[in-house]
């Protein structure tokens, strides 16, 4: 670290300068090699204003035979008004701080004080006697704070998910920092948001044959209209850059969550399949090679309703929407889209247990014992029979701590399994949740999907409710049975 340059600064007495020193034990709140300046000014309107500049440095010896306290060191200069010419004044200062010639005039009874009391705070001793800075060993373990910008709705967790081209990726980085700045109050940054909106739209237009290129030949024409949209249409980046200049944040957000989704929909274009290869022994296992979309139908098993949806009636039913993904969990979405082909979840209970909505366990169904399956941030393809150390900075691309987030229980008979036909639904709450809000179940269980409609009934599911359906909607094509291995 670079040390700060020793510059001691005091002009409040004139001529030459002179030099104190003091320990300074409460150094300890700052960084050490730093410089800190403070200034006071007296609240006087008179013409011998004192203004006071201290300014300090402090450093750490190497090894303990070298430590030594912090000192502060201090200088005093007066103005060309003087203050005192009888160095008397000084003599009872408890320092060995020693005024040069004073010059000029007398000092005012209230600068006088103002000067003793400045010096009185500043050299003071402190209650520290009998310690002793250097015994104290450094902490053994530090806390670790995972990454702050953890994806928290289940939309961003999928589209962090899609394996695109790394000019789409760029853009929608760039796109998602706007969603940051959003937050903060008040004063928000546009000129930042700004300069990242320009960024996406360079990168959008310089890596034009990229992005098209990067779709396959027969939705090109598609992948086409969507790129002009994103970069000219009407909730496209170049809507979102005036809206960012007008300075209103409500278009900003409408305008940004537009850009996102035209985003997603390209990437989604440009990964028609599993970017990966899947270890051998796996292939057994039904597997889901992209994006699904389930429905299910919920009921009440009281016979009760669940509340009206806005200016609507009361609902008998009520339905969920999950989005399968099968770009990081194609075994467990294989798997799990199977099982709703076949009916096997039609008819069963489900129970509110701690932050969870778990389905019945059925173990007569026709599901696989599919192997834990976890995909880590920045790598390429999923973990097996393997838990993530969030301690150590592992955190999942499908992370847990979403609300609504669909993950398969443990198997029975073995945790590096995951449960062949039992689901459950994430309730999170950050308010039972450890270190930066992540949840202490955070890369213990395979995360396959999120709920995307209907996430405000959860709260209304009580044990014993029942789901009355589940359809495959969306992404049959994708799903690979093994007989069509």
């Amino acid at each position: 670290m670079r040390r700060a340059k020793t510059s001691p600064i005091f002009p409040f007495c004139n001529d030459q300068p002179s030099t104190f020193f003091f320990p300074f034990f409460f150094a300890m709140a700052f960084p050490l090699s730093s410089s800190i300046t403070l200034s006071f000014t007296p609240s006087t309107p008179k013409r011998h204003f004192l203004s006071t500049h201290f300014a300090f440095r402090f450093s750490q010896a190497r090894s303990q035979e070298n430590a030594r306290p912090f000192q502060l060191k201090v200088q005093c200069k007066a103005s060309k008004e003087a203050f005192v010419k009888d160095k008397s004044q000084c003599r009872n200062i408890p320092t060995s701080f020693n005024l040069s010639n004073l010059i000029n005039g007398t000092m005012k009874l209230e600068n006088v004080i103002a000067v003793i009391l400045i010096l009185a705070e500043i050299t003071s001793p402190l209650p520290l006697a009998g310690w002793d800075f250097w015994s104290i060993s450094p902490a053994n373990a530090v806390l670790y704070s995972p990454e702050t910008k953890l994806p928290r709705t289940g939309e961003l967790a999928l589209r962090r998910a899609i394996p695109a081209n790394t000019n789409m990726k760029a853009i929608q980085d760039s796109l998602e920092d706007i969603s940051y700045l959003l937050r903060i109050p008040q004063r928000k940054p546009y000129g930042t948001m700004e300069g990242n909106v320009k960024k996406a739209l360079k990168i959008a237009v310089d890596g034009k044959d990229s992005i098209l290129a990067s779709i396959p030949a027969d939705l090109r024409e598609k992948g086409s209209t969507l790129y002009s949209s994103l970069v000219d249409g009407k909730g496209g980046l170049e809507a979102l850059l005036k809206s960012i200049k007008d300075q209103d944040p409500d278009r900003v957000s409408v305008g940004l969550a537009s850009s996102l989704d035209t985003v997603a929909e390209l990437e989604l274009l440009q990964a028609p399949g599993l970017s990966f290869l899947l270890p051998e022994q796996y292939l057994k296992y039904p597997r889901l090679t992209g994006r699904a979309i389930v429905e299910l139908t919920i009921e009440k098993g009281d016979g009760s309703s669940f509340s009206p949806e806005a200016g609507g009636e009361l609902r008998k039913t009520a339905t969920i929407q999950v989005v399968l993904d099968g770009y990081s969990a194609p075994l467990t979405t294989g798997n799990f889209a199977k099982l709703v082909t076949d009916g096997a979840y039609d008819g069963k209970k489900l129970s509110c247990i701690n932050q969870a909505i778990i389905s019945e366990n059925d173990t007569g169904k026709n599901g696989y014992s599919v192997p834990l399956e976890i995909m880590p941030s920045g790598q390429f393809e999923p973990l097996y029979k393997t838990t993530l150390s969030v301690q150590d900075g592992e955190l999942p691309v499908l992370p847990l701590s979403v609300y609504g987030a669909v993950a398969m229980a443990h198997s029975e008979v073995s945790e590096e399994y995951s449960s062949p036909y039992q689901f459950f639904f994430y309730l999170y709450d950050k308010r039972n949740s450890g270190l930066g809000g992540i949840s202490f179940e955070e890369g213990q269980f395979s995360v396959f999907g999120y709920i995307t409609a209907g996430r405000e009934i959860l709260p209304q599911i009580k044990t014993g409710d029942i789901i009355k359906s589940a359809k495959l909607v969306e992404g049959r094509d994708r799903l690979v049975l093994p007989s069509e291995s």
